[in-house]
């Protein structure tokens, strides 16, 4: 490891029930680190190079079918995994008061005019909380990454969609998550930490999705990551809108 490399922690960070929960990791070997951090801010306080989060980066003023053209591009690689990729809607339907004003937003905002699903409109406070980061500090766009865990175990697994979900009926399923946890454990993440208990506050599958987001955080650090779509396009505050693998 050079001496660059031994200052440097990259973090995959997904969201989870308790607040979000990062993969501290060097840029190779098994040094790995999982926390659970109540804010995304103190997540990139701890990290020291590129962050890689699951959580949209880039609002749209106006949406067309299937979301931003991110989620339109990596939907048709990820096969039957294409469903956990959401239609990111409109800026203003995110910055709704509530999910009434969200759909009422999305509506105005669309074409053709859809509202805002439940799910999504469940994550918008942690959506707004990367982009209210991102945008009060323009430097942080060059460390910080949208990336998403299934289109980055399609990388990890080849490029090939991965043909187990990790939930079916909104509990986990034991055999997609083995699966994914090979896919780790080949990317040389300690067979310890893969298989370990999740931290308090977050899931078995919230651990595995950020060792996927570290591994593409590894990969962005080396130059071997892609942004999807290739180039960018950006939003009007000029956060790119791609997601990386």
């Amino acid at each position: 490891m050079t001496a660059i490399a031994k200052d440097v922690w990259l973090a995959g960070v997904d969201g989870c029930p308790a607040g979000w929960i990062a993969a501290f990791t060097r840029p190779a070997g098994g040094e790995v680190r999982i926390v659970v951090k109540p804010r995304f801010a103190d997540v990139l306080a701890e990290a020291r190079g590129i962050v890689a989060v699951d959580m949209p980066i880039g609002l749209p003023e106006r949406t067309g079918i299937g979301g931003r053209a991110a989620e339109s591009v990596v939907r048709p690689l990820l096969g039957a995994r294409q469903s956990s990729v959401f239609s990111v809607p409109s800026r203003a339907a995110i910055y709704a008061v509530n999910y009434a004003a969200s759909c009422t937003a999305a509506l105005a905002t669309s074409d053709p005019r859809r509202k805002v699903s439940k799910q999504l409109f469940n994550i918008a406070p942690k959506i707004r909380e990367v982009d209210a980061v991102l945008r009060a500090d323009a430097a942080l766009g060059a460390r910080v990454f949208e990336v998403h865990p299934e289109l980055a175990f399609w990388r990890l697994n080849g490029e090939v969609a991965l043909d187990l979900p990790k939930k079916v009926k909104s509990r986990c399923h034991e055999p997609g998550l083995a699966l994914r946890r090979g896919l780790l454990i080949a990317e040389a993440f300690p067979a310890e930490v893969v298989a370990a208990k999740a931290p308090k506050g977050a899931g078995p599958d919230d651990l595995l999705d950020a060792l996927a987001c570290a591994a593409i955080a590894r990969r962005l650090y080396a130059g071997q990551a892609r942004p999807f779509p290739d180039p960018p396009p950006r939003d009007a505050y000029g956060l790119p809108m791609a997601i990386w693998a």
